[in-house]
């Protein structure tokens, strides 16, 4: 099933075909760059969870470095900065992701968590709903956005 399928799957009445094309799409963003790549992603992830933020920062650094292309490299590291509270330069790395990939609910709810740690209310809105356009199921999009309009009100 190629990207646009499951794109369209994500606004399914069924649930599970919502999840099993979210987790499609995710798998498929993990492994755009070939084994090599990913399996560079997996060890970045490996020292996240044992704690090393700043070390995995720098391994992602290095995969970004060597597949500029690769989404899901900037994403990950997009992440890591935002849990660093490093809100800008997360910011600046989902930039480059929705360039990449335009559809990624995933960047959309970053940058506007983002935006929502710099009470910049009305960004963090437009990111949420666009992250909704593209994934209309995703209720925790939905009270993010309700808080931020409640928060411009």
């Amino acid at each position: 099933m190629d990207k646009q399928q499951l794109l369209a799957q994500l606004r399914s009445p069924q649930a599970s075909v919502r999840n099993h094309a979210t987790q499609q799409l995710w798998q498929l963003w993990f492994g755009a760059e070939g084994p090599a790549a990913e399996a560079e992603l997996l060890h970045a992830e490996t020292l996240i969870e044992a704690g090393e933020l700043l070390a995995a920062d720098d391994e992602l650094t290095r995969v970004i470095e060597q597949h500029s292309r690769f989404a899901e490299a900037w994403n990950r590291r997009a992440t890591l900065r935002y849990m660093l509270k490093r809100y800008d330069e997360s910011l600046a790395d989902c930039a480059v992701v929705v360039q990449l990939e335009p559809e990624h609910f995933g960047a959309w709810h970053g940058i506007g968590l983002c935006h929502l740690a710099g009470h910049r209310y009305d960004q963090a809105a437009a990111a949420f709903l666009r992250a909704l356009e593209i994934q209309p199921f995703a209720m925790a999009n939905l009270e993010l956005l309700r808080t931020c309009v409640s928060k411009l009100n």
